[in-house]
């Protein structure tokens, strides 16, 4: 393993992070004789490329190369790894703050949106940016434990068939007898 004496990043784990985070992510051995690069300088990279949103190939010289960074990303991700990570993190969490392990409920917002011309064709506007009949955008599913899915979603649905002419409910078009 090449070991890099560096100045650090200010997006560098801690060592009480990587604590943390190393059984998480150490899919090998540390000694592990196909690892050229130290795991932590890896997962800095990472942590870099994520904070600066920058593309792979502008990662600092300093860090591992970035198709290195890239394909154990890819591993960590195929494994689960951060998955794994934050369901125990959020688990933790929950239980510092004395409440249980896991959420009881969840309650979604089930809004419907129009959309807007710049949204283009697939929002239902023509290039000349005239409305055309279609489906309105839903921005979340909603799930509640008073009714059932199937009037959620009817009622969804008669939402979005206001902004639609009758015709166009049936399936038919305007013209079409």
């Amino acid at each position: 393993m090449e070991a890099r004496s560096r100045k650090p990043y200010s997006t560098d784990v801690t060592d009480e992070e990587w604590a943390f985070v190393a059984p998480y992510l150490a899919l090998l051995p540390e000694d592990a004789g196909q690892r050229r690069y130290e795991l932590r300088e890896v997962f800095n990279a990472l942590r870099w490329i994520v904070r600066a949103g920058a593309p792979w190939r502008l990662l600092p010289h300093e860090l591992p190369p970035w198709p290195v960074v890239y394909q154990q990303t890819q591993r960590w991700i195929a494994a689960g790894c951060f998955e794994a990570l934050v369901h125990d993190l959020r688990a933790i969490l929950r239980l510092v703050g004395g409440r249980a392990p896991q959420p009881t409920a969840v309650v979604l917002d089930g809004r419907t949106l129009q959309s807007t011309p710049e949204s283009g064709h697939r929002a239902g506007y023509t290039r000349a940016g005239f409305r055309t009949p279609g489906p309105c955008v839903p921005t979340h599913a909603r799930r509640t434990t008073t009714r059932a899915p199937r009037a959620i979603a009817k009622r969804a649905r008669d939402r979005c068939d206001r902004h639609v002419p009758p015709a166009r409910r049936s399936g038919r078009a305007v013209g079409d007898r």
